[in-house]
């Protein structure tokens, strides 16, 4: 179980500092699957980096299995968690094999290279991301939507064998056409639910987190707006006081879940 109690987070110092997260409390159970939406500046990333380990909350707690994550190394944790960003820059033309065995690292030692065993792990990643016939190839080669899916699978090889993996994916769809934003969905859904892994994505895009996401935590000015299941969050009078749109909020039989329409701006 991942877990945030009464959590603040602020940027800067003194007269500079500028509180962007105010006592968020929500839980994702072991093998859920969450989402984080709200507006710009509404707290979403820096929430994923505090889950992540990546900073530290000023006040409250995070723990992943029972275990304040502050009381867990760096190494350790990045063996159970793995982030996808929103865009992954490289110094280097790296091919797609040697980015996703990048994500051994947290299981090597100082100086230590990987190994056969890396190798394997990373190969099996690659293949459970449909990209294993791309492991020669440039990585800044590749299009978005195949960018996307090898940093998934350099994450899935980050967290390979853990009995908490935890993927967080910071705006997985952003700039991807409608094709990839569907693939990137399926992939995520298989994912889940074959490896059992405990997902939190961060995004704008209220269908992609309804079609896949159990639960979801709407966050507005850093403060729990709502959290829970997805059915009862997911509301006209949320997504009004979430984004200040009027929408049409209703269950789709083809797709199989809730779609939002937005309808129109509401009045000031």
């Amino acid at each position: 179980m991942l877990r945030t109690t009464d959590v603040h987070f602020a940027y800067g110092h003194g007269r500079a500092r500028t509180e962007v997260l105010h006592g968020v409390s929500f839980e994702v159970p072991a093998g859920g699957f969450a989402g984080i939406i709200g507006p710009n500046g509404s707290g979403k990333t820096t929430l994923l980096r505090l889950l992540a380990g990546t900073a530290r909350p000023d006040r409250g707690t995070i723990a992943l299995g029972g275990r304040d994550i502050r009381a867990i190394s760096r190494p350790e944790l990045a063996r159970h968690m793995a982030v996808v960003p929103q865009e992954r820059r490289l110094a280097f033309d790296y091919s797609v094999l040697e980015v996703v065995t990048m994500g051994r690292y947290p299981h090597l030692r100082t100086f230590e290279v990987e190994g056969p065993a890396d190798l394997a792990i990373a190969r099996d990643a690659l293949a459970r991301t449909g990209t294993a016939h791309l492991q020669h190839r440039a990585f800044l080669t590749l299009s978005g939507g195949e960018k996307q899916r090898v940093v998934i699978a350099a994450a899935l090889a980050q967290i390979a064998a853990s009995r908490h993996a935890v993927l967080l994916l910071d705006e997985p769809t952003a700039a991807l056409d409608l094709r990839y934003q569907l693939e990137i969905a399926s992939l995520l859904r298989e994912l889940q639910a074959r490896l059992a892994l405990t997902i939190v994505v961060s995004t704008h895009d209220l269908n992609f987190a309804a079609s896949l996401c159990r639960s979801l935590l709407l966050l507005r000015g850093g403060r729990v707006l709502a959290h829970g299941e997805t059915a009862s969050v997911l509301t006209p009078s949320n997504v009004r006081a979430l984004y200040d749109v009027e929408a049409d909020v209703q269950h789709h039989g083809h797709a199989g879940h809730l779609v939002v329409v937005p309808v129109a701006r509401t009045s000031a």
